[in-house]
């Protein structure tokens, strides 16, 4: 079973148990895409029975398999790894999206999951200005506040910045690719995807 994590805080853990509650009762197979060194692959893996976590950077992966667990960990590149089509019952992802092209890494996702599987992503896109300005300006407020509280706990992954695809953007994406999913942005400078594959 997945050891403790270690309690941390940072703007994309303050979203897991976003993803965390769309998993679906009775699901077997799990998928974290851009797992890092493995933090929510672990969670995951606390109510899920089979869980990979893939990620392109080799240190991180390193470090996940250095954990003891037994979540498979997969250094490869998402969109080309040859996973079966539609065999995960939860596909997530967390400040991943904004790595690859986000239509494709959205398609992929949708691809892997079975008939009522559940697509579960946290994301960062890039602001419009001046219209985004007022709420930058409370979600960096209010992370400041969560920091002094909670501290910092700076993930060893490489980074992209600024995002390439707007707020706006990533909603239509996700209208486009994934209908009837829901969108939500977030105060800390964070969107969030949940859709569930039809059956049909």
């Amino acid at each position: 079973m997945a050891v403790q994590n270690r309690k941390r805080w940072n703007h994309n853990i303050h979203y897991h148990p976003r993803v965390l509650r769309a998993v679906p009762d009775g699901a077997r197979r799990a998928l974290d895409v851009g797992c890092g060194e493995g933090m929510l692959a672990r969670e995951l893996r606390r109510t899920v029975p089979h869980v990979t976590g893939i990620d392109l950077d080799e240190p991180s992966i390193g470090q996940a398999r250095e954990q003891s667990d037994d979540v498979e960990y997969v250094l490869g590149d998402f969109l080309t790894h040859r996973f079966e089509p539609a065999s995960f019952d939860v596909v997530a992802s967390v400040a991943t999206l904004h790595h690859m092209d986000a239509a494709a890494g959205l398609a992929r996702m949708r691809d892997l999951l079975r008939p009522g599987g559940v697509l579960a992503v946290v994301g960062l896109a890039r602001s419009t200005m001046p219209g985004d300005l007022p709420r930058d300006l409370a979600g960096v407020a209010v992370g400041v506040c969560h920091r002094v509280v909670k501290g910092l706990w700076q993930h060893p992954s490489p980074t992209v910045w600024p995002p390439p695809v707007t707020y706006r953007q990533m909603r239509a994406l996700a209208a486009d690719i994934l209908p009837g999913s829901e969108y939500r942005r977030h105060l800390l400078l964070r969107y969030s995807i949940v859709w569930r594959k039809p059956r049909d």
